[in-house]
């Protein structure tokens, strides 16, 4: 930041920490100075674009990089004027080319790229859509106004939490006072043992914290969130509570058992070893993408070869009809 200057009197913030570099809707950078020097009517025109310009206009520069500015002020404008949102149109894909046309906008504007076609295409959406924007507006305006009555609400309930807690505090602050000086008044004047006293006194204190840990506090329905947001519809509505599902056992996998009476179709292994995956077709990239390989297509084939030597006559699990007992020969 030190190295950014005015490029009209090229004073730097290295030079003049208090430096205070100003921008406008064009993008390019002034000094405080320069621009009360070159706008005194209220108006005049940018030294770098000649882009005709108001006092008014200009604001502090926050970004490091001009251009940052220059889109922040376009997109502000644009979106004035642009405030359609999802619920306004058919289907999700009419709505993301909505939003992709707005960014074309902006881009146009920020980089100067078809800037009279781009400003006659906004003035055509303007005539077009005058009666949504407005509504958009009001809506908009109503949620603002909603959104800070709900901050506001919000802030003061917490203060009052913080005086509350502030109001406990001081009160266990007093009581320890009051405890400490019963100590020392019995210890002064009482004629038992100091050793006992003070063990009754840690005793009785133990005791206090315990039963304060044993009071369960009341439970207080909320009717809120933290934000201020009432549950329901003007709180009107109220939510039922999601029952607790036990859940079971975690799910375990186990390989499937195929039963084999006859010679073991071949392994992974035996794919390179035995030369089996030579003679599948070698996949494509497209197919990788997928997590297809070669050598998944050659086991499954020779499986399914071997299908037909597998026999089962002399498994008892099997379950055949009466009048239907088919043997392997």
């Amino acid at each position: 930041m030190d190295d950014q200057g005015c490029p009209r009197c090229k004073t730097t913030k290295y030079r003049n920490p208090s430096l205070k570099l100003m921008v406008n809707v064009c993008g390019h950078t002034l000094c405080e100075s320069c621009v009360d020097l070159l706008f005194l009517k209220g108006s005049g025109s940018c030294p770098d674009c000649s882009v005709p310009l108001r006092r008014n206009n200009f604001r502090v520069q926050l970004f490091e990089d001009s251009m940052v500015e220059k889109e922040v002020d376009i997109r502000k404008r644009v979106l004035r004027d642009f405030n359609k949102k999802e619920d306004d149109f058919i289907s999700l894909r009419e709505y993301n080319d909505y939003l992709e046309e707005i960014e074309s906008i902006i881009f146009n504007l920020t980089n100067n790229i078809d800037v009279i076609a781009t400003n006659k295409k906004i003035e055509q959406y303007k005539k077009e859509n005058k009666e949504q924007i407005l509504k958009n507006k009001s809506k908009i305006g109503r949620e603002e106004l909603e959104l800070e009555e709900l901050l506001e609400e919000e802030k003061q309930q917490e203060e009052v939490r913080k005086k509350e807690i502030l109001r406990l505090e001081q009160e266990e602050k007093k009581k320890k006072v009051r405890d400490k000086e019963a100590l020392i008044d019995e210890l002064m004047f009482s004629n038992e043992d100091a050793k006992n006293i003070v063990e009754t006194f840690a005793s009785n204190m133990q005791a206090a914290k315990e039963e304060v840990k044993q009071v369960a506090p009341v439970a207080v329905k909320a009717t809120q969130f933290s934000t201020g947001i009432k549950f329901g519809r003007h709180g009107q509505q109220n939510f039922l509570s999601i029952p607790k599902i036990e859940e079971g056992p975690l799910y375990v996998y186990e390989a499937p058992k195929q039963p084999v009476d006859g010679p073991s179709p071949p392994g992974w292994f035996d794919l390179d070893t035995k030369g089996y995956v030579k003679f599948v077709e070698t996949e494509k990239v497209d197919q990788l993408a997928g997590g297809y390989r070669a050598n998944i297509s050659c086991i499954r084939t020779l499986q399914e070869a071997m299908a037909g030597l597998y026999h089962v006559s002399q498994r008892t699990e099997l379950k055949l009809t009466d009048d239907c007992i088919f043997h392997a020969p």
